[in-house]
């Protein structure tokens, strides 16, 4: 069975949320304090939405020096699947596994609602089962998920094909319209929406599905034969 460690800092949210998605999906999660030096004998790993560390600082920038997170850097250099969803994304680009930084909403309004999404690329850990130009209804809940980066980096994700989600209207002021990224390596991916809040057709969408449904198949593709 595909083992998914989901990471907990102080603040996270969203932890269980993410172990309920993944075990409907039939794989198994376990949790992951940040505290841990190591992720242990994992197929992937969730970083949830939350506020690590209170946000304090700025998101991502205590929960980047958590013990476990050069585990997780050294997990995904060796091609581990790495997920970070909102809080988590935040963690991975102030960690530099992911380019770029999430500033504060255009407007600076706190934002909750559903959000098409279109898939811009298939090529990641995260949209490997899903169709380029394929719609998907996620929920955002961020106040900063406004991404940034400068000219040369979107240059080189649009030319590696790298920006794997993009936003129908864009609610946040995200550059080129961006709601999630991947490494070069395609492995570490970061997105803003949530795919584990909609995974119930009775809470309004199962679209996320698709998406951690991605993650499971990158994760088995690790596993020995």
């Amino acid at each position: 069975m595909t083992t998914i460690g989901v990471v907990v800092f102080p603040g996270s949210n969203c932890e269980h949320d993410v172990v309920e998605a993944l075990q409907s999906l039939g794989a198994e999660a376990v949790l992951l304090w940040h505290g841990d030096s190591a992720v242990g004998d994992l197929d992937a790993v969730v970083l949830p939405g939350g506020f690590a560390h209170g946000d304090y600082l700025r998101p991502g920038a205590i929960a980047r020096f958590s013990p476990i997170m050069a585990s997780i850097t050294d997990f995904a250099a060796a091609g581990g699947p790495v997920v970070g969803i909102c809080n988590g994304f935040q963690v991975l680009t102030e960690a530099g596994l992911l380019p770029g930084a999430l500033q504060k909403n255009s407007g600076s309004r706190f934002l909750c609602a559903p959000t098409e999404l279109v898939v811009a690329s298939t090529q990641s850990a995260l949209t490997c089962a899903t169709t380029a130009g394929e719609v998907l209804r996620l929920p955002i809940n961020h106040f900063e998920g406004n991404y940034t980066c400068s000219a040369e980096t979107l240059a080189e994700l649009q030319g590696e094909d790298r920006v794997v989600l993009r936003y129908v209207s864009n609610p946040n002021g995200s550059m080129d319209d961006i709601a999630g990224v991947c490494s070069a390596g395609r492995n570490v991916v970061g997105l803003m929406p949530h795919p584990e809040r909609a995974c119930d057709p009775l809470l309004g969408s199962d679209d996320g599905r698709r998406l951690l449904g991605s993650l499971l198949m990158a994760a088995a593709s690790r596993l020995p034969a």
